[in-house]
C-alpha cells in the first residue's frame, strides 16, 4: 500500500507538535532523547506518515520508551480520550461485514492497518494508564485474542474510579465514546 507524501510544511508541523510534546512530558520517556528520535524519524517517511495519521485523528502521539524486542522508540496515542476522529467504529472488518443495517463507518482494525499502526493490547493499555490517567470517559477496543474474537467478542478497556477495567462486547457493536488507542514502533 503506498501512502501520500507529507509536505515539508507537515513534516516541519508534525515534528515541532511532536518535539514540544516530547518536552512537556518527559514522566513518559525518562532518559531518552529528542534528536536521536528526530533522526530515525526523519529517516523513516512511512513512519512519519503514520505518526502525522494518529495525530490527524487525535491520537496525540508520544514516546513512551523502547520496545523489548526490536530496541525501537515506542509511541502511543497518549490523548487524554480515546482519539475523537476513531470513535464509533466496530472491532474489525468481519463484525463491520456482519451487521446487516447501521453500519459503522469503519472497523478499528482495518483503520489502523490503514495507518500503519496497531491497536494496544490489554497490558500495553495498563502500561499506558501507569503514565497518565486516560479514557476516564471514554473507552478504547484493545487488541482481542482469537479464541476470543472467535466466539463473536472483542475486548476494550477504560478507567473509572482511579481503576482501570477490562470489559468485552460483540465485536459489530460499536459507541459513540469508544475509539481505538494504537502503537507504532520507530
Amino acid at each position: 500500500m503506498t501512502h501520500p507524501e507529507l509536505s515539508d510544511e507537515q513534516k516541519t508541523t508534525l515534528l515541532q507538535t511532536l518535539q514540544a510534546r516530547f518536552r512537556q512530558n518527559m514522566h513518559r520517556h525518562p532518559g531518552l532523547e529528542w534528536m536521536e528520535i528526530q533522526r530515525k524519524l526523519e529517516a523513516n517517511p512511512l513512519k512519519l506518515w503514520s505518526l502525522f495519521q494518529m495525530e490527524d485523528t487525535g491520537g496525540e502521539p508520544d514516546v513512551i520508551g523502547k520496545d523489548a524486542e526490536t530496541g525501537g522508540f515506542l509511541f502511543y496515542d497518549c490523548s487524554p480520550e480515546s482519539p475523537k476522529a476513531r470513535r464509533s467504529l466496530c472491532y474489525d472488518l468481519e463484525a463491520w461485514e456482519s451487521r446487516k443495517e447501521h453500519k459503522p463507518k469503519d472497523s478499528a482494525m482495518e483503520m489502523a492497518e490503514a495507518m500503519g499502526i496497531q491497536l494496544l493490547t490489554e497490558e500495553e493499555y495498563r502500561a499506558l494508564q501507569q503514565l497518565d490517567a486516560v479514557d476516564q470517559k471514554t473507552s478504547s477496543w484493545v487488541a482481542t485474542p482469537a479464541r476470543i474474537r472467535k466466539l463473536g467478542g472483542a475486548l476494550f478497556c477504560d478507567r473509572r474510579f482511579d481503576t482501570v477495567f477490562l470489559y468485552h462486547n460483540g465485536a459489530e457493536s460499536y459507541y459513540a465514546a469508544r475509539g481505538f488507542r494504537g502503537k507504532l514502533i520507530l
